[in-house]
This record gives C-alpha cells, sequence and structure tokens, in this order.
C-alpha cells in the first residue's frame, strides 16, 4: 500500500469516527493551557485536570504567577509528577512571559521553546490548539500509533515521526491529527494490550501482536 493511500485512510476513518477532536485538558485562555501542558508531561489530563482549578484561582494571570514563591505554589502541585521541577518551570515560565513577552503567551515554537519548562512537543500543542498552526505535537501516544499505522517509517525520535507526519497530512488537519492519533492511542490502541475489536484501521495496521 502505498503511503498516499494509507494516509488517506485513516484521515477519512478519523473525520468519521472522531469529527471533533480537541485537547482534554481544561483551560479558558492562552496561559491556562500553557500552565495546563507543562503539568501534563509525565501526567495524565485527568490528574492535571484535578489540579489547575485552585492554581487558576489563586493565580489567574502571568502576573501573579510570577509574584509568587516555591513555597506558595508546591502545595498545589505535589499530586503532580516530578512537583519540584514544574514548580520551579512556572514561577520561571511566568516571569519570562513577564520580562520577555509583555505578560503574553507567545505564538511561535521557537519563542515558546525559550521558557522554562517548554520543549518542542509542548510548544506545538499550544501553537496547533491555540492558533491551529500546523504542528505535530507527538507525545508517546501519537509516536505509538503513527508507527503501528504505518504513517511513520523507521522514525526513531519525536522529531522524526513529527516530520514524517506533517509532510503527508494536510495544513489545515495538522491540529486535528494530533488529537485524533493521542484519542485513538489512548483509548483504543493501547501501549500493552490494543482493543483491536474496536478499531476500524486494521488493514493498515501494522501491529504485530494478537488482533481479537
Amino acid at each position: 500500500m502505498r503511503i498516499r493511500e494509507r494516509y488517506s485512510i485513516v484521515i477519512d476513518y478519523f473525520s468519521k469516527q472522531i469529527p471533533v477532536a480537541e485537547t482534554e485538558l481544561l483551560y479558558d485562555n492562552p496561559f491556562q493551557l500553557l500552565v495546563a501542558v507543562i503539568l501534563s508531561a509525565q501526567c495524565t489530563d485527568k490528574r492535571v485536570n484535578l489540579t489547575t482549578p485552585a492554581i487558576f484561582r489563586q493565580f489567574p494571570d502571568p502576573a501573579s504567577l510570577a509574584a509568587t514563591d516555591f513555597e506558595t505554589l508546591f502545595p498545589l502541585i505535589k499530586s503532580i509528577s516530578y512537583p519540584n521541577n514544574k514548580t520551579k518551570h512556572l514561577i520561571g515560565m511566568a516571569k519570562m512571559l513577564m520580562e520577555q513577552f509583555n505578560g503574553e503567551v507567545p505564538m511561535t515554537v521557537d519563542e515558546l521553546v525559550q521558557l522554562p519548562g517548554v520543549g518542542r512537543k509542548t510548544a506545538n500543542v499550544i501553537t496547533s490548539v491555540i492558533d491551529q498552526q500546523p504542528n505535530m505535537a507527538v507525545d508517546t501516544h501519537v509516536f505509538r500509533v503513527s508507527a503501528r499505522l504505518g504513517l511513520t517509517k523507521n522514525a526513531k525520535t519525536p522529531l522524526a515521526a513529527e516530520k514524517q507526519l506533517v509532510k503527508h497530512i494536510p495544513d489545515e488537519l495538522v491540529h486535528k491529527a494530533h488529537h485524533w492519533l493521542i484519542l485513538h492511542g489512548r483509548y483504543t490502541c493501547l501501549a500493552r494490550t490494543p482493543i483491536c475489536s474496536k478499531c476500524g484501521l486494521q488493514e493498515v495496521c501494522n501491529y504485530k501482536g494478537e488482533k481479537k
């Protein structure tokens, strides 16, 4: 099967099965999404969504977060994975927003990755979700699912997978495809025990395990 046909089948399937594909993180503005995505590293969206309301109430904007200290913020996120580093990252991120970006969340990947706690994946999430830019954030779900479906080939790193995906997905669908792959990996194409009986993409799937 040619790669163009493979992508066409996958895009058509998800367009019908998940016509509305959005992040499961809860937020009201770009600043809140940035905080939530930083917290979501190595942590579930469910846990983040339980944690962020208290943070947003106490620190509704970059100025208030930049003005706080470690001892005040840490108790609010101690249930999140790696709370020490994330506490430092959030305060540092807010301070840089105030000092270099006039308190506004920038909307380019190059600018976002300057912020503490923000790597390429986080920057791609922010720009694709907020601004619908054709940037593909490759997390563990996207990396796994895209390989199993044959959308990527011999991609050894998230960046390599990202480049292959954006090459073949139409620009106007990249921001949505990111969520398609995440949701499919989160609820159907699980890492250890994929629920193949729920999947309508077996014709393009390279998964070598047992399909029931």
